[in-house]
C-alpha cells in the first residue's frame, strides 16, 4: 500500500515542472471523430481536460464527427462522396452534418460536467467561405455546402479564461449565415493560431507519425517542420494523415509553439504527453 502511495507521489513530482511551465497557457485540442468510440474513453478524455483546467491551463477543445456523419448519411441511403478529401455536401446533407455535430458537442459537454468540470458548447464560431467548384481537366464539380476556414468569432476568446471549458462545434458559418461543412483539422488549427496557443494537440486513431505505418515500433517521437515536409514529399506521411499534418504545419508556421499528434484511444493520452518526461505520441517543433 505504502509503495503505491509513494509511486503516486513520484508521478505528481514528475508532473510539477510541466504544471508550472504551462500554467495560464492555452492548449487547443482537436478531438477526432474517429476517437469518439465509447463512453469509457470519453469519460477518461473528459477527466484529462478537467484536470488540465484545474491545474491552471486553459484548454479549448474542438471536435470532429466524420465517421458519425458518414453513418447517418448511409442510414438515409446516401453514400458519401469526396473530392480532394472534401465531402460533397448538398442541402439535405448539411442539415445532417449540423445535427450530428450538435449531438457530439452536447455529449462532450455532458461528460465534462459528469466528471466534475464546467463546459460550454460553442456553435457558429468558425467563420468560413463557401468553396468554388473543384475538379481537374476542365471539369468542375460544385461540392455544395462546403467551406474554407477564414477565422473564428471573438466569442471564443471571451471564454478561454473563464471557468467553463469551451467545446467548439466545427460547423462553419458563411458570410450570409449559411452552414458550411469544413475540415475540422483546419478549423482547429485556425483556433490555435488565433488564440496564440502554446500547444495544438490532435487526438486521432493512430499512435502518431511512423516511419512504417505497419510497424508501431517505428513511431517518431519528435520531428522538425523541415523533417515533416520531407516525410510528406517522400510519401511516408500520406492518405488521411496529410490533412492533419498540414494543419499542424500551418499552426507552427503561424506562431503556435509546439504541436502533438496522439492516439486518442489510449487512456489519458493527453496527460501522458503533457505531464510526463517520455510522452507517448509525436511532437512537431519549429
Amino acid at each position: 500500500m505504502i509503495e503505491r502511495a509513494i509511486e503516486k507521489a513520484g508521478i505528481l513530482v514528475e508532473a510539477l515542472p510541466y504544471i508550472k511551465k504551462f500554467h495560464g497557457k492555452t492548449m487547443v485540442i482537436k478531438y477526432g471523430g474517429s476517437t469518439i468510440s465509447d463512453s469509457h474513453m470519453e469519460k477518461n478524455f473528459a477527466l484529462d481536460i478537467v484536470l488540465m483546467k484545474y491545474v491552471g491551463m486553459n484548454p479549448v477543445m474542438i471536435h470532429g464527427g466524420g465517421p458519425f456523419i458518414t453513418k447517418a448519411l448511409k442510414e438515409r441511403g446516401k453514400e458519401s462522396q469526396f473530392i480532394e478529401g472534401l465531402r460533397i455536401t448538398d442541402k439535405e446533407d448539411i442539415n445532417i452534418v449540423a445535427r450530428i455535430l450538435a449531438q457530439i458537442n452536447q455529449e462532450i459537454v455532458s461528460f465534462i460536467k459528469e466528471v466534475g468540470g464546467e463546459a460550454i458548447g460553442l456553435e457558429s464560431v468558425i467563420e468560413a467561405q463557401r468553396l468554388a467548384p473543384l475538379g481537374r481537366s476542365g471539369e468542375k464539380i460544385d461540392i455544395g455546402f462546403v467551406g474554407e476556414v477564414k477565422g473564428i468569432s471573438a466569442e471564443v476568446k471571451r471564454h478561454i479564461k473563464e471557468k467553463a471549458i469551451p467545446i467548439i462545434n466545427p460547423l462553419g458559418k458563411g458570410a450570409g449565415g449559411e452552414a458550411l461543412n469544413v475540415n475540422a483539422d483546419d478549423a482547429a488549427a485556425k483556433v490555435a493560431i488565433e488564440l496564440k496557443a502554446e500547444k495544438f494537440i490532435i487526438l486521432t486513431d493512430v499512435p502518431g507519425i511512423m516511419r512504417n505505418w505497419t510497424d508501431k515500433d517505428s513511431l517518431i517521437s519528435t520531428l522538425t517542420l523541415d523533417e515533416v515536409k520531407f516525410l510528406i514529399k517522400k510519401e511516408v506521411i500520406m492518405s488521411g494523415m496529410i490533412p492533419k499534418v498540414k494543419a499542424c504545419i500551418k499552426a507552427l508556421e503561424c506562431g503556435v509553439e509546439i504541436v502533438h499528434i496522439l492516439d486518442g484511444r489510449v487512456n489519458h493520452s493527453l496527460l501522458l504527453e503533457i505531464f510526463t518526461d517520455a510522452g507517448i505520441g509525436t511532437q512537431i517543433v519549429k
